[in-house]
């Protein structure tokens, strides 16, 4: 019988071609109901408030952090991951049909009723997504090798950014050519079609079961660990602190869509060709920070980021046109790369394989609080003082952003390597 490393080796490049292939799916569906511009769009048909559009990918962010460290140590008592990831990640992918519906009903029951249920619904997939996050991050930690995980990475969010590149233009050219509500509902209904066929792809993923693993105990303790962990990894700290200063460099990002339709009065298709400009800037940036990233390191391209958060909230400032917009997004595209694709590749290199999950929870749920409270805070500042004001501010958090990662943040292995020497 083939052991443990020998059956994940042999199932390694299966595994990879299904996980590309859930990503495009996935991304042909994110194309459709993009959290930076389509669902920005709908709210925008129900309100004006900065503050209620801000909080739509804050929702996102949130619900995905929240549940991380709560599920941690269930997921750390896993041998196999695969089960809790498909159960879970139902409940990120059928919001979409609600707010399909939701889209269709607006005209009979106006905004006073289905902007507070779009964002019930916005709720439920945040959060279906934090509860698939866990154990699926544990998985991909499982079947991918340590040395491969930053292209591996970066490669499947550059599938994913390639199809929403093309479906963004698409998603564009529906809501000018079709009335409402029926725009907004197709688009809907295209993502949960994606979303679902992409559920298949991702249940072919093959995953044996750890009989190695050693299990910990379900135990009063585990707040304790968390804690202990927090204590002694003075480096993970650090990593932390920078994750909570991104929240405040990046309030801008969520109103540039929205500062587009306002101040220079930008269509439906254009909003589609800005969002193919990210996401076409995110795929090349996640295929070369990602293997970047293997060779210089990690922490290299978090920094790399923090100066594209600063010059893209600068040019936002700045805008004389709807056509500094594309600079502003490829800026946004790529400190997005580096925040979430080359974040997530560090986050896993913390700890061992048992106290994985408390190091991914704690990366994410602890971020949480700064991720809700800055885009308030943008949002207050661009109703009070305009959209220009939290740009600049944004621009100022994207400079402390990256001095914290070139002083204070240290990366992972740079810490064992140093802890090694010490015990030599």
């Amino acid at each position: 019988m083939p052991s443990y490393e020998q059956q994940l080796r042999k199932h390694l490049k299966y595994n990879v071609a299904v996980s590309m292939a859930d990503a495009a799916l996935f991304g042909i569906g994110w194309g459709f109901g993009s959290f930076g511009t389509i669902i920005p769009l709908f709210f925008a048909q129900m309100t004006n408030s900065a503050i209620l559009i801000g909080l739509i990918p804050a929702i996102h962010a949130v619900g995905w952090q929240i549940p991380q460290l709560f599920t941690a140590g269930w997921v750390a008592r896993m041998r196999k991951y695969k089960p809790a990831v498909l159960l879970m990640t139902i409940h990120e992918r059928i919001p979409y049909l609600g707010l399909a519906l939701a889209a269709w009903m607006l005209p009979i029951f106006g905004a006073k009723i289905i902007l507070p249920l779009a964002f019930l619904l916005l709720i439920w997939q945040g959060l279906g997504a934090g509860l698939t996050a866990n154990p699926w991050q544990s998985m991909i930690a499982k079947i991918i090798p340590p040395d491969s995980r930053g292209i591996f990475f970066g490669l499947q969010a550059a599938v994913a950014n390639i199809l929403i590149s093309f479906t963004a233009v698409g998603a564009g050219y529906l809501l000018d050519l079709l009335d409402s509500p029926l725009d907004f509902v197709l688009c809907f209904l295209i993502t949960s079609a994606a979303l679902g066929i992409s559920y298949i792809f991702l249940a072919l993923t093959r995953e044996p079961i750890d009989t190695e693993k050693v299990i910990p105990a379900a135990n009063a303790n585990f707040w304790s660990e968390a804690l202990a962990i927090l204590r002694k990894d003075h480096g993970f700290r650090w990593f932390l602190v920078f994750r909570v200063v991104y929240q405040f460099a990046t309030m801008g990002f969520a109103f540039y869509i929205i500062y587009g339709l306002r101040a220079f009065h930008m269509d439906a298709l254009t909003a589609g060709y800005l969002t193919a400009a990210l996401t076409v800037s995110q795929t090349i940036a996640n295929v070369g920070m990602g293997w970047l990233a293997d060779r210089l390191g990690h922490r290299s391209m978090l920094i790399a980021g923090g100066v594209a958060v600063a010059l893209s909230s600068f040019a936002a400032w700045a805008a004389p046109s709807i056509d500094w917009l594309y600079l502003v997004f490829i800026l946004s595209g790529l400190a997005n790369v580096s925040y979430w694709t080359i974040g997530m590749a560090m986050t896993i290199q913390y700890g061992t394989e048992t106290e994985r999950p408390v190091y991914i929870g704690l990366a994410n749920t602890l971020i949480a609080p700064a991720t809700i409270i800055a885009p308030l805070l943008g949002g207050w500042i661009a109703d009070s003082a305009g959209y220009q004001t939290t740009f600049m501010l944004s621009a100022i958090g994207g400079v402390l952003t990256t001095l914290v990662l070139i002083f204070l943040v240290k990366a992972p292995e740079q810490v064992s390597d140093r802890l090694s020497h010490a015990l030599d």
